[in-house]
């Protein structure tokens, strides 16, 4: 834990915090329809278009349930088109880079299945290599597309949430097509057009060259008479890392992800990359002390998840910066820290950084292989996910998921004091508990649930790289990672395995994709219901009994109920993976 890494993290923390307020007032402004903003001028008229194209009155808001089955619909409706695109890749445009590689992946239809459900839903697990197995085609349309629908969808279920808790006797929360609208042209795609030419500008590529074909240097491995030849991805690489990180996505384009120095070319490309995940999230809780008129409350929202955020990034850092004692006992210098897995160019502590940031909110993407982390250095982004994503978390994902900890931690302390719980002057009622908790028990009952069923079959068994319990982390942290809708991986798992007894087995593909789904729809539909019973609810003068909602009584309160109440059910499971491994390092048993 050197100079440079806390150099590195103050400045992070200090940038962060400076685009909170200004992205957070500007949401306020896209997030109501009635509202203007600097981009008015130019897109006004796109936006009135595209409600005369589809019929909508943006005026006209909905109910939680019409809002709930606006978004199930759009949220099905582009997955059967990503689907077909995906199932007709060979027939589309831009798929002859992919037709030509000898060790092409295909298209399966379960591969084509679990990838729909993970764009649907944010997720962005891949069973696969984007550069072998998807065509340019495939990578805008379908997948790059779902980036934006996705994130747009998170953001708007968010701010329905909010609307119910701000709102005193509503029927409704919102339109849910005016807010998919107005997140697409007013912030996803202008943001991501700058961000796109920033990265350019670092070096990442954005062409529709063929991949090129080189000769090396190093002819070491050339067989007689035929020099050795390397094949160079080519694509439309910056365009879709914009808003795969913007978004919250997290899928490559590459294998390799933000390791590969086309995806992320520069530590400054890296820097951005990292402060663009918790953009959103972040000026998300600057949007809700507006909306409720208190502003204390949406900063000590932000400082709850700052603290769980600062604590795992210490200690993930602190873990592979000490190394591995067994490589230290066979004469290994560990002074670098843990450096498997890696980038030199980046490091432990931008690893460690990143590991931590994109695990926090749910995007997925990677500039080192978790795999390779130490047992606590690996811990930390699987406790993360079992958190809920919440600190920070994905495009308004992160934000409703911290507000339903909010409603059982205020719950919590009203059976503590013996009075009616509140917030915000809307008595929390057992409704709004039972729809809360449901949101909540659903990750651990499908985590647990596809992790068990997994654990104890051949077609579980035959995907793994490793034994004993690193093999049992790679498939925890698999299912932990698709019903959180994050995507990074414990990369020794082989979900799409084409060779051996079990080639062409398509149960991880399907169990991954029905983990995703369950993940992100049956949290969200509860969300929506305690949306629309908090914006029937009459509003109460706070009075001296009130539960205050700011201070650090409160943030105690909601970092604990996160804890215990959203992480600790993972413990069994954790103690049998990363912490039981942990002690196996540090003693003289064997590893796996």
């Amino acid at each position: 834990m050197n100079t440079a890494g806390w150099i590195q993290l103050l400045l992070y923390i200090g940038l962060l915090l400076a685009i909170t307020k200004p992205l957070g007032i500007y949401l306020v402004k896209v997030l109501d329809p009635s509202q203007k903003t600097f981009l008015d001028p130019v897109l006004k008229p796109v936006e009135r278009l595209l409600y005369r194209l589809f019929g909508v009155d943006p005026l006209k808001e909905q109910g939680w349930k019409q809002y709930s089955a606006a978004m199930l619909i759009f949220s099905g409706l582009t997955a059967l088109f990503s689907y077909g695109i995906m199932r007709l890749q060979g027939y589309l445009p831009w798929h002859q880079n992919i037709d030509a590689l000898a060790n092409k992946t295909a298209l399966t239809p379960g591969l084509s299945f679990n990838t729909t459900a993970s764009f649907t839903t944010n997720t962005n697990w891949q069973s696969y290599s984007g550069e072998n197995t998807m065509s340019y085609f495939s990578q805008m349309v379908a997948l790059a597309s779902h980036n934006f629908w996705s994130a747009a969808v998170g953001i708007a279920i968010a701010a329905a949430l909010v609307r119910g808790i701000a709102r005193d006797k509503s029927k409704t929360i919102g339109n849910f097509w005016a807010d998919l609208v107005r997140i697409h042209l007013y912030l996803l795609i202008p943001i991501c057009i700058l961000y796109a030419l920033f990265l350019v500008s670092q070096g990442m590529i954005d062409n529709f060259k063929p991949y090129s074909i080189v000769t090396p240097v190093d002819q070491s491995a050339a067989a007689a008479n035929a020099p050795a030849q390397q094949i160079i991805p080519q694509g439309p690489m910056a365009s879709q890392m914009a808003i795969k990180m913007l978004g919250t996505n997290g899928g490559g384009f590459m294998n390799a992800n933000a390791a590969h120095p086309f995806e992320n070319p520069t530590p400054l490309s890296n820097f951005i990359q990292i402060l663009s995940i918790f953009a959103i999230p972040s000026a998300l809780t600057y949007y809700l002390g507006r909306m409720v008129k208190n502003q204390k409350h949406g900063w000590a929202v932000w400082g709850a998840m700052f603290i769980l955020f600062l604590g795992g990034a210490l200690v993930c850092w602190k873990a592979e910066a000490s190394g591995n004692p067994r490589m230290q006992q066979l004469g290994i210098a560990q002074a670098d820290g843990n450096m498997e897995g890696k980038e030199t160019r980046f490091g432990v502590f931008n690893s460690a950084l990143f590991a931590t940031i994109t695990t926090d909110a749910s995007c997925g993407a990677v500039n080192s292989m978790h795999d390779s982390f130490t047992p606590i250095g690996g811990l930390v982004p699987m406790f993360n996910i079992h958190m809920g994503e919440v600190v920070f978390g994905g495009v308004g994902a992160g934000l409703y998921g911290m507000l339903v900890f909010v409603v059982i931690a205020i719950f919590i302390a009203g059976l503590m004091v013996g009075r009616t719980p509140e917030y915000l002057g809307k008595k929390i009622e057992a409704y709004d508990v039972k729809v809360a908790s449901l949101s909540v028990l659903i990750l651990t009952v499908i985590i647990l649930g596809f992790t068990a069923w997994a654990a104890v079959t051949p077609w579980g068994l035959a995907g793994l790289n490793n034994n004993g319990p690193h093999g049992f982390s790679e498939i925890h942290y698999a299912y932990t990672s698709c019903a959180g809708n994050n995507g990074s991986a414990f990369a020794g798992l082989t979900a799409n395995p084409t060779s051996g007894d079990f080639a062409g087995d398509q149960h991880y593909n399907t169990t991954l994709g029905v983990d995703a789904l369950l993940g992100r729809f049956f949290m969200i539909i509860p969300i929506l219901a305690l949306a629309g019973s908090l914006a029937a609810k009459r509003k109460i003068p706070a009075s001296p009994g009130s539960f205050p909602v700011a201070g650090p009584t409160f943030i105690g309160l909601l970092i604990g109920t996160v804890v215990i109440v959203g992480a600790l059910t993972f413990v069994p499971a954790l103690s049998l993976g990363p912490i039981v491994e942990h002690f196996l390092m540090h003693g003289k048993g064997p590893l796996f």
